[in-house]
């Protein structure tokens, strides 16, 4: 995905939230099952990925303390700080490409919005299952979301690796467990659906 830098720092470059199909105004799925997760406030979060999605001015608002929010296009992390204003230097702001991070850090919740479909060789898949089980605490949540078997093959230009149910819980087996797992239908802002795969680890 190395090579994917410029492409993705053109679209954030070029292109409006309003421009692109992962646009939510408000991360309900993801807030939702935070929030039946009950950490605490000092938890480790991370958003990989988290671009300039709203997911961490939620965070913010529902009182996280040690937020990270990771994305290969530091043009979309740079939208992300000037939208929070001061509030930004209350995060950690990372980027890489997720192929090629590394981290001391144990997060107790890991969450990847369509990120992970993006790998599509077996070597960066295997890399990514392997810094989720280091960089996840002992019984510590991981909430995936990838494009399910009925979504779309692309985004963005970019080839995909679409998911089910089965063969998401089989790829992260060794180390987590299935808590919940979903499907959902995500309207993007120029009204056309995306269906995404939604599988809630536990760290066992």
């Amino acid at each position: 995905m190395g090579n994917n830098k410029s492409h993705w720092e053109n679209v954030f470059a070029t292109k409006n939230p309003s421009e692109v199909s992962w646009t939510q105004k408000y991360p309900k799925t993801s807030i939702d099952y935070l929030e039946n997760l009950n950490l605490s406030i000092d938890a480790n979060i991370i958003d990989v990925g988290g671009g300039d999605s709203n997911l961490v001015d939620a965070l913010l608002e529902n009182g996280y303390k040690n937020i990270w929010v990771l994305d290969i296009s530091e043009f979309a992390l740079e939208r992300a700080k000037k939208r929070l204003g001061e509030k930004a230097n209350k995060v950690h702001w990372i980027v890489s490409d997720i192929t090629q991070f590394s981290t001391d850090i144990k997060f107790d919740f890991w969450h990847d919005r369509a990120v992970f479909h993006f790998l599509t060789e077996q070597e960066n898949i295997d890399k990514y299952v392997t810094l989720v089980n280091n960089s996840i605490t002992e019984n510590g949540n991981f909430l995936l979301g990838t494009f399910s078997e009925k979504g779309p093959l692309k985004c963005s230009g970019l080839e995909i690796k679409q998911y089910s149910e089965n063969t998401m819980k089989h790829t992260f087996s060794e180390n987590f467990e299935a808590v919940k797992c979903f499907t959902e239908n995500h309207t993007t802002p120029f009204d056309t659906i995306q269906n995404f795969q939604f599988c809630g680890f536990k760290k066992i």
